[in-house]
């Protein structure tokens, strides 16, 4: 038996270590789970222990209930369990977002989760890290998907701001409340009063608790006057379109944030104003030089445009076979809708 298959097994609960005797993002209940990040999909609740990194703790806390028995470590410190060296290192995916990576008897398998090559203004930037076999997501692997640097998306959202406030509107922009709506936060701080949805300025509240700073930001409030959020900011959840807080807002114009406004636009959101591609992920650039920095003998491609992209990787000599998970952009909306609900209480 290989060193490759003695650290990594696929089963229908996730990833599983055998010598560890641990899990990476499982989708079922296990007794050691090891999390990439706090995305709904990833970071699921009913694990017997939890590993982290310092910087998600209180996220997977603050979303899975704080009695959870969880433990941290900073990024690049390992810890050994049975064997097994772990350690965590920067995805750039959202704030506290790790790639895993798994040493035995000299083989290395890097878990990446969830990752983005391109730097924001707020998010700790991706590392690469070198490895025997890679397991990458795929969620844009399809070359009509490049990222604008962060500087222009920027100007793009104040100037659509600065349109809104011209016309005396209110500019909602719509993303999770982990990950995007801080990004939002980073690329619209200083323009104007900034106001959060519930569910996001708790989740900055858990974010803040690590230790980690943030923007400042007021609470978006059944109770505020008008007048107070009239040609003001908003960030707020997809899961708000639709709803009577947003239909009391004076003269709203809503922007979703999302990497598919960058080929569906408004056709995937008939209901809103805008669309910015904003992404947490990597763009097709970034995956490809995510995978050659690695190294890896083997690369595991899963959810997104694994087809594609694995196929794309073989093309041009890297060994590459898809990986069936159940992350992704479905089970992530699903998931976050239902975290943002219960953490907006």
């Amino acid at each position: 038996m290989s060193s490759e298959k003695q650290l990594i097994k696929f089963t229908k609960k996730g990833i599983y270590c055998p010598q560890g005797k641990f899990y990476l993002d499982p989708w079922y209940p296990v007794d050691y789970a090891i999390i990439s990040h706090g995305h709904a999909d990833h970071a699921r609740w009913g694990m017997k222990r939890y590993l982290c990194t310092d910087n998600s703790k209180t996220i997977l806390q603050h979303r899975l209930g704080a009695d959870i028995k969880i433990e941290s470590i900073p990024y690049k410190q390992s810890i050994t369990i049975n064997g097994v060296k772990i350690s965590f290192h920067p995805a750039g995916h959202v704030i506290g977002s790790a790639q895993i990576r798994l040493e035995y008897k000299g083989y290395v398998v890097v878990f990446t989760g969830d990752y983005k090559t391109q730097p924001d203004f707020i998010t700790t930037p991706f590392e690469s890290v070198k490895c025997n076999t890679f397991i990458t997501e795929s969620t844009f692997g399809l070359p009509i998907y490049n990222w604008k640097k962060e500087e222009i998306l920027q100007q793009e959202l104040h100037n659509w701001v600065k349109t809104n406030q011209s016309n005396n509107r209110t500019s909602v922009f719509l993303g999770y409340s982990l990950g995007k709506a801080q990004r939002l936060l980073s690329l619209l701080e200083g323009y104007d009063d900034i106001f959060l949805h519930r569910s996001i300025y708790n989740t900055n509240e858990a974010i803040l608790n690590s230790g980690i700073t943030l923007p400042n930001a007021n609470l978006w409030s059944a109770d505020l006057n008008k007048k107070t959020l009239q040609n003001k900011i908003i960030i707020a959840p997809p899961a708000i379109l639709g709803s009577r807080m947003l239909k009391r807002l004076p003269n709203p114009a809503t922007a979703v944030c999302s990497g598919w406004m960058q080929v569906r636009g408004n056709r995937r959101w008939q209901a809103v104003d805008a669309g910015f591609a904003v992404s947490d992920h990597a763009d097709w650039n970034g995956l490809i030089s995510a995978v050659k920095a690695s190294e890896a003998e083997q690369v595991y491609v899963t959810h997104g445009s694994q087809a594609v992209f694995s196929k794309y990787l073989n093309e041009i000599g890297i060994k590459a076979n898809e990986l069936i998970t159940e992350y992704g952009d479905e089970a992530l909306a699903k998931a976050e809708t239902e975290t943002e609900k219960a953490t907006a209480e």
